[in-house]
């Protein structure tokens, strides 16, 4: 009777082993990664740029306590989102304050404008100005009118 409880115990052991591994290859290291992403979500504040799971990226301009609204694009299209759906923070705002302090290194790299750059205004009078596109608009035509010209006479060498 020995035997049979002792290779009992043995089968048990080996089955807690097995899942003991299992426990901590699998489980623990995908709860952490879990705990991580959380916590990322959780952290992101108005100013961040974010990527979502779907692939859009834009800036967040409003926090809800289960949405986020972010701005896409040139012109700046304002989509609401869950906050299960970010995948990624691309880069921090510096207004987040404390955890903005530990990524000083990321902070100091210049932020690139993303509204179109202003015309400057002219200095000369209206008039002057109407007056060089006329000449310019009447030098474009001629050179028009000498291609299309110049377009039969092209065709007919051949």
């Amino acid at each position: 009777m020995g035997t049979g409880s002792n290779s009992f115990v043995m089968q048990l052991g080996i089955l807690v082993a097995f899942i003991l591994l299992m426990y901590f290859l699998l489980i623990r290291p995908q709860k952490k990664k879990e705990k991580e992403v959380k916590e990322m979500r959780d952290a992101v504040r108005v100013g961040d740029e974010i990527i979502t799971i779907g692939g859009i990226c834009g800036k967040v301009v409003k926090t809800k306590d289960e949405t986020l609204v972010i701005q896409v694009g040139a012109d700046r299209t304002k989509f609401e989102v869950m906050r299960w759906s970010i995948s990624s923070v691309t880069s921090r705002s510096k207004k987040a304050g404390a955890s903005a302090a530990a990524d000083t290194e990321e902070d100091d790299q210049p932020q690139r404008r993303n509204s179109p750059r202003r015309l400057k205004k002219s200095t000369k009078p209206a008039e002057e100005a109407a007056e060089e596109v006329k000449t310019e608009v009447k030098e474009a035509a001629a050179d028009v009118k000498e291609a299309v010209e110049e377009a039969p006479e092209a065709e007919e060498s051949k």
